[in-house]
């Protein structure tokens, strides 16, 4: 697989315009956790590769687990989700698949049940951006492997 274009090369203002995005989000107060399901669950119902083995790094990185990990497409017939990480699970699936059947009044409250207004807009934004990212991974050809993720400082 060769990629198309190097988008961070040729158009290096809007790729720090979504990094903008990304570093409000790291300042939310979201769980970084939490963000990283998100992130990977989205990838994976998008099948963008590149972005599903980046945040599967960074979530490892972060001492995610393998197990949930391995689980996370079939998050809803195990028991390894807090039901904060579920309500959250539900959000991105309703938002990222939002043209089949728009965000449903009881993922709605399920998630208010768990996030109050501002989390909830914040999590919100955390699948637009990665729906977004997903996007331009999968348009530009982003070749999945190359990612290696920082070290965290502690």
């Amino acid at each position: 697989m060769e990629p198309r274009i190097d988008y961070g090369r040729v158009a290096p203002g809007a790729v720090k315009a979504m990094q903008g995005l990304e570093q409000y989000l790291r300042g939310s107060g979201l769980e970084h956790s939490l963000l990283e399901l998100v992130k990977t669950r989205a990838s994976q119902i998008n099948g963008c590769a590149y972005c599903i083995d980046m945040h599967t790094k960074d979530a490892r990185a972060a001492g995610e687990t393998e197990q949930r990990l391995y689980a996370l497409s079939a998050w809803r017939e195990t028991p390894f989700f807090t039901e904060r990480e579920r309500a959250a699970l539900a959000w991105t699936e309703a938002v990222t698949n939002v043209t089949d059947g728009h965000v449903p009044d009881e993922v709605y409250t399920w998630a208010r049940s768990q996030f109050s207004e501002e989390e909830l807009v914040n999590l919100t934004m955390a699948v637009i951006a990665i729906n977004g990212w997903n996007r331009l991974a999968i348009s530009m050809r982003a070749v999945p492997g190359t990612y290696q993720p920082a070290k965290r400082s502690e």
